[in-house]
């Protein structure tokens, strides 16, 4: 079955990861996404593990279900194309820094002028309306901008470290997300595009201040910022390995100490009241660590559960690809790739009652539909070889 994006038409003016990781997840919700990459490729496709050149892992996870062509923005006939893509699309995604666009002729003025029902989508740095609009921004830049590193340090490390993740790329691409689909249902009722600015220092500056604001919140402030919890919770190490365990609300705290033979502990004025509990987190979680070293994890994890607090075993990521639950969800998905040959991919982890999306195709290999899509154009077989000879254009053959 269609996915719920069935008929939406997209195109992709994205690179690297923050807007190839929307436009991937609109695409298995059953948008029709066109990718457009220069004549050289997105730079992902020439980072981590590959069979052959330019087809990256990173690029085959980020881009499934997109047709795939090979544009020079630069040239006046390749700039030609992307117009007349722009006139049969819903959505236009970008994530160059907005000068650039109108640099290349393709601000939101210019764009609405030859659609005026196009959603038009930025997703960069900063915000146009402040003092750091234009700059040049990535994943770890925006980290380091918000807090994260700093606040990794406080959970117990010495030096402030990024989070091992595309983390600030791929929560702003969810932004993106779902700012498109509201914008489609805005338009559905008024008729009109938009243009829309996703920022990448804002969006994660929304989201760690969400949690951590905490005193800051009052004007005046009555307290510090962080949220105590969050720093102080770690992964228990037992006798034989590593545990993961929440003992958190009062029947939890209660139910762990009657096991452990210890049901006075609740009286303890550090575990008396959830609001005591929080005051003594670090005290409590450090407490809670050196009886945990004392036995082996299967221990605890029969213990745990024997008890109704939430458990889990710490995993390696390698570990995720054999795990019983994703393995019976049908999370992975074996799909044969025409270059590639046999990879494993990964479901969308939604799930619907009726608009199932169906399974997408590979991602493509650079200008694998550039030719299809031309014609789609209705660009004739001349037309496309001469914008091929001229190299506004490319199917990879170059």
């Amino acid at each position: 079955m269609a996915g719920p994006l069935e008929g939406v038409k997209i195109l992709d003016l994205t690179s690297v990861v923050m807007g190839p990781f929307a436009t991937q997840i609109l695409a298995e919700l059953g948008a029709e996404v066109t990718k457009v990459e220069s004549l050289k490729g997105d730079n992902m496709r020439d980072v981590g593990p590959m069979a052959n050149p330019h087809m990256g892992h990173l690029h085959l996870h980020l881009n499934r279900g997109k047709k795939g062509v090979a544009v020079d923005l630069k040239h006046p006939s390749g700039i030609e194309v992307i117009k007349k893509l722009i006139k049969r699309s819903d959505v236009l995604i970008y994530n160059v820094r907005p000068q650039a666009m109108a640099r290349l002729g393709l601000s939101y003025e210019e764009v609405s002028a030859l659609n005026s029902k196009i959603i038009y989508l930025g997703a960069y740095g900063y915000s146009e309306k402040g003092p750091r609009a234009g700059k040049a921004a990535y994943d770890d830049l925006i980290q380091g901008g918000t807090g994260v590193p700093w606040l990794v340090s406080k959970g117990g490390k010495e030096t402030p470290r990024y989070v091992p993740l595309n983390f600030a790329d791929r929560v702003t691409g969810l932004h993106a997300v779902y700012a498109v689909t509201s914008a489609l249902y805005q338009r559905e009722k008024s008729g009109r595009g938009q243009s829309i600015e996703i920022p990448m220092f804002e969006t994660i500056s929304h989201f760690v201040l969400g949690d951590h604001m905490a005193g800051l919140s009052f004007n005046p402030p009555i307290g510090p910022s962080g949220y105590e919890r969050l720093k102080h919770r770690r992964v228990y190490e037992t006798k034989n390995g590593f545990i993961c365990a929440l003992v958190y609300n009062e029947a939890q705290w209660t139910r762990f100490w009657s096991a452990m033979n210890q049901p006075e502990m609740m009286k303890d004025p550090k575990f008396i009241s959830h609001p005591a509990r929080a005051e003594n987190i670090g005290e409590i979680y450090d407490l809670l660590s050196e009886i945990i070293k004392k036995d082996t994890t299967d221990h605890w994890l029969m213990f745990f559960e024997s008890v109704d607090v939430p458990v889990a075993r710490m995993n390696a990521v390698d570990d995720l690809m054999s795990d019983e639950h994703l393995r019976e969800t049908g999370f992975f998905i074996d799909e044969e790739h025409p270059t590639e040959g046999s990879l494993y991919a990964t479901k969308t982890p939604s799930n619907w009652s009726h608009s199932t999306p169906d399974r997408v195709t590979p991602a493509p290999t650079l200008g694998q539909h550039t030719r299809e899509v031309l014609r789609e154009l209705s660009y004739d077989e001349a037309e496309i070889d001469a914008l091929m000879q001229s190299h506004a254009v490319s199917d990879g053959s170059f």
